[in-house]
Parts: C-alpha cells; structure tokens; sequence
C-alpha cells in the first residue's frame, strides 16, 4: 500500500507538470504573478478554515471527554499539513493526530473515536456542501453533462457513508468481535478490551446530541469559508467570479478531491478538476491552473508550521520519555 501511495504521489507530480506544460506556462505564471496581494488573503483564509475545523473537533467531544481547544487546533493544523504536503494517502494525518492527541492525556480509545466521528461529520457535511454546489449549478444553467456526472458522483457516495456509519455501531462492534475471535483462537487477546473500549466511547460521541449538532454546524461553515479562496483568487488574477460561481467550483472540486483520497494531496487531480470547472464560467485554463498552484502555496504555508510543530511535540515526547527513564531506580541486584 505505501508502495502504491508513492507510485499515486510520482504520477501526481509527472500530471500537474504535464498539465502547465500542455497550457501556457507562461500564462499561468503570469497569472500567478497577477494575483498579487490576493495569495496572502488566500492564506488568510485558509487558515481561518484550518483553525475553524480545529474548532469542529472541538466541539464534538462530549463535556466530560473534551481536550483543550488550543490542543485540537494545533493538531488539526499537524493533520491537514501531514495530508496535503506527504506523501500519504489522505487519512494519514488523521491517524497521527489520533496518536498526538494522547501527548496531551487523552485516552487512546477517546483520541481514536474522536477522530472517527471527526471523519464522519467532515464527509457528511462536505456532501451536503457538495449538494448545495450541484443545486447552485443547476440554478445557474450549468453543462447538463456536468450535472450529471456530479449526480451519480453523488449517489454512489450515500452508500459509502451509510457503511462509514453503520460500521461505528453496534453492527460493526460485533463485525469486529467476531473477527478477534476467529484470529485469535483460543487466546485471550488485550484488542478485546481495546476494541470494547473503542466503540464504547463512539457510542459516548454519537449519545451526546448537542455536540454532534454544533461540530456539525462549523464543520458545514468551513466549507463556505473555503469558498473565498476562489473567489479571491480569482478576482486578483482578473477573472472575477460570483460567490455563488465560486461556492460551486469549490464545493465539486473538494467532492473530486475526496473520491481521490488515496492520491497524495489529490496531486493532478485538484488540477484537472479545476479547469473542468472553471471552464464552465469561461475562466481559462491558465488560470485555473494558477488556482491550482495558488491553492498549493497556501497548503505549503501553512503546512510547513504544522511540520515543524508535529516534529516539536515528538521531540519533547522522546526527551520526555528519556528523562523518565534516566529518572527511575536502578534494578535491585
């Protein structure tokens, strides 16, 4: 699989090159060039989104299970850093930031299930964001043949995440049973305990309605905060584009970029993605590759810290973890 994940990132890069050699390189850096002060508020925005999805996770932990709010903003920065700028596919951040959370005294079950029903919320209100761009499009007039496509897009993803739920109750709690039981024979295994503690704090998240609701709500408000970074971009680089035009490049794009999940940072694919849509309100595809690589710079601004700060917070840990030991008593002779 990591083989794999090293081929989709390699042919990311060969396709995005491809892409501007085929266009006018010329034009996409002039284009670039054009967006002047805009690449800042470009980033600007995104990490008010990043910090916002930090805000989501936040507040989907129930009251007596909720880390500090700075703790799962920094950790959000570290996972959208370790999905966009490695080459993992996109649920590698995710996992790290199950694991950074326990540095902060967070049960591994609580860290884990967090993330889980991070997920979750992430994928449903992006899907109800990517329905609101489909329902703008049609309201616009848009391509028949692009509606369509987003269409069944769309309805092949409703069985994707009934099974992501589905899978996080009870049904799946007892999937699970039953596979360590047959794995592990006649041995007793600490996963049963593990797996038991697991699903019983999923239950603790989805049983705490309020919090669902309010991470569900921010959640949903990133998404139209991401809106800016088109239509910002765009204006600056000489294209100017209604919210609502943006709302639906935006909106599919991300859509393209989740059923891609499993190429590194979505490489190619984001920029194929936009000019296809782009090109719907006549943008070029310069420009929208501008975008593209626009939309890059700010993933490396703002990802570069999250590095930093991932490596920062391992290094206390293995210095930590140093001092403890060099700290205990010598074994009795």
């Amino acid at each position: 699989m990591k083989r794999l994940t090293i081929v989709l990132w390699i042919a990311g890069i060969v396709l995005v090159a491809a892409l501007i050699a085929r266009s006018d390189a010329r034009g996409v850096a002039e284009a670039i060039a054009g967006a002047g002060w805009g690449v800042a508020l470009v980033v600007a925005a995104r990490v008010a989104a990043v910090a916002g999805a930090g805000l989501g996770w936040y507040a989907l932990f129930p009251a007596g299970l909720r880390p500090r709010l700075p703790v799962c903003a920094l950790i959000r920065f570290i996972r959208e850093a370790v999905n966009t700028l490695l080459p993992f596919a996109a649920v590698g951040g995710e996992l790290l930031g199950g694991r950074l959370l326990t540095f902060f005294g967070v049960g591994g079950a609580t860290a884990g299930a967090s993330i889980i029903v991070d997920l979750m919320v992430q994928a449903g209100t992006q899907f109800v964001f990517a329905l609101i761009g489909l329902a703008v499009l049609i309201a616009l007039g848009g391509d028949g043949a692009v509606v369509r496509a987003v269409a069944v897009g769309l309805a092949l993803a409703i069985p994707v995440l009934a099974g992501f739920y589905l899978v996080q109750r009870r049904g799946g709690h007892r999937l699970a049973q039953a596979v360590l039981t047959r794995l592990a024979g006649g041995r007793q295994w600490r996963a049963f305990a593990a797996v038991d503690t697991l699903f019983e704090r999923l239950r603790a998240f989805y049983a705490d309605r309020a919090a669902l609701v309010r991470g569900s709500l921010v959640h949903l408000a990133i998404w139209f905060v991401g809106v800016l970074e088109v239509w910002i971009a765009l204006a600056f680089m000489g294209y100017p584009v209604t919210y609502a035009e943006a709302l639906v490049i935006e909106s599919l794009v991300q859509a393209v970029r989740s059923a891609a999940f499993a190429v590194p940072g979505a490489l190619g694919v984001q920029e194929g993605g936009l000019i296809a849509l782009c090109a719907l309100f006549g943008v070029p595809a310069e420009a929208a590759l501008a975008l593209s690589l626009i939309k890059r710079v700010a993933d490396l601004v703002v990802g570069l810290p999250g590095l930093l700060a991932w490596q920062v917070l391992e290094g206390r840990r293995f210095l930590r973890r140093d001092d403890l030991v060099a700290k205990a008593p010598d074994p009795l002779p």
